[in-house]
């Protein structure tokens, strides 16, 4: 009998080990870590010979995001509703301290000073923006136009605050989670079109003025026949919005924008127009990546990051490292990991229990993909230069402990979802 017991025992010990190890996500946990280690040995490497030890930081703050991503896991996200709006509200005071009480560095006042550390408040705010947006879309029905109105408001706010920093960068990356939720939660593809027909406005505004007497006339008879009951109230609306802006858009350009923020939306079309200014890490950033060939120089070898080309290219620009030391094969295997990081998100998003925890981690797929996207278009010359960081890759403590607490809500979402198949 005691032999038998043990045997039950041994037994009963595999199958629950088996179940643990089904129960891992193994792409949530594992892709991420993969990414952060690579990326130690490229921050080391653009730092050689200064003794600065910002890939130690990385590292610490990676093990720091993993322990939080088991605890989310943990947490029912539903949970978190009943706060929505008291964290909103923190948030927007966080952001309006920020502006006039904020640490400055590099020409920007986005830090707050706290312990020694210094945290980046408008990183906090994407996660912010996810759960009010969820928490609205969840009950929001597209029948009417006007429907639109208080998810571009509760946007337009942390917006506007994280803008005038400045932190052109950030603000984007609303934009994209903005357009995400709002076609994940069923908004007509005519209405997506409308949204983005106002960045034409805009630019025509600023480049072919003339353009406008064909263009707002073809938004005003789209927006006819694409809206409920062809309502010409609203058709008229649209109308009026993209005379606004065509009206604003020069005045914002002129203005609002300062002049390297200028620089970097024109100079990506041809950066040797300044080769030693606005266009210099541009050019500097494709001639690391194109040097690296198809293997690389290898990890710690890549002679123009050693020299360091490229200022502070351990953030923004730790794609051309990546290219420079690891070479092409080396960055595509990086996009796989990527491309199966989003992929394993949206098959968590398709299968959440809840419209309000789908929506939270299709917010969150589509921060990563702007970001990745803009990133790595920037370093290669295809867009841009935005500040935009690199997810896991980029050294910047705020954006990857923000990371890892992404992670955390999809993990509590899958794991919910897992739960709710298994009873069924």
């Amino acid at each position: 009998m005691m032999g038998f017991g043990r045997n039950q025992l041994s037994t009963f010990k595999i199958v629950r080990n088996k179940k643990i190890w089904k129960d891992i996500d193994f792409i949530i946990w594992i892709v991420p870590l993969i990414l952060v280690h690579l990326s130690c040995f490229l921050i080391a490497s653009t730092q050689r010979n200064l003794g600065i030890t910002d890939w130690y930081q990385h590292l610490i703050v990676a093990y720091v995001g993993t322990l939080i991503v088991y605890f989310l896991a943990q947490l029912p996200l539903q949970d978190l509703r009943k706060y929505i709006k008291l964290i909103y509200f923190f948030t927007i005071l966080i952001l309006l301290y920020v502006s006039f009480s904020g640490t400055s560095a590099l020409g920007a006042q986005r830090w707050l000073s706290f312990a020694g550390l210094n945290i980046q408040p408008s990183e906090f705010t994407k996660l912010t923006l996810i759960l009010v947006l969820a928490s609205i879309l969840d009950r929001n029905r597209f029948s009417d136009l006007s429907q639109l109105i208080k998810p571009l408001l509760v946007s337009f706010f942390p917006w506007i605050l994280v803008f005038i920093q400045p932190d052109l960068g950030t603000s984007l990356v609303f934009g994209a989670i903005l357009l995400g939720m709002l076609y994940w939660s069923g908004m007509p593809y005519e209405w997506a079109f409308i949204v983005l027909a106002s960045l034409v406005t805009g630019l025509l505004s600023n480049t072919y003025q003339l353009g406008l007497v064909i263009w707002i006339p073809i938004i005003g008879f789209l927006s006819y026949k694409s809206l409920p009951n062809r309502n010409k109230i609203l058709t008229l609306f649209v109308i009026f919005s993209h005379l606004l802006i065509a009206k604003i858009a020069p005045w914002f350009w002129e203005t609002v924008l300062r002049d390297y923020q200028k620089d970097r939306l024109i100079l990506f079309l041809n950066p040797s127009k300044d080769p030693l200014g606005g266009g210099y890490h541009m050019l500097q950033s494709k001639i690391g990546i194109g040097s690296g060939g198809l293997f690389g120089s290898g990890l710690m070898q890549g002679q123009l990051t050693k020299l360091k080309f490229i200022p502070e290219q351990h953030t923004d620009f730790i794609f051309s490292a990546l290219g420079e030391e690891v070479g092409f094969l080396g960055a595509l295997l990086v996009l796989f990991l990527f491309f199966i990081l989003i992929f394993r998100l949206i098959k968590i998003a398709i299968e959440a229990r809840t419209d309000f925890e789908s929506l939270i981690v299709i917010g969150i797929a589509s921060m990563f993909i702007f970001q990745i996207m803009v990133n790595i278009f920037m370093t290669i010359g295809l867009g841009p230069v935005t500040g935009i960081p690199l997810p896991f890759m980029s050294y910047g403590r705020t954006a990857l402990l923000v990371n890892f607490i992404s992670l955390g809500f999809c993990l509590s979402v899958s794991r919910r979802g897992q739960s709710i198949r298994k009873n069924l």
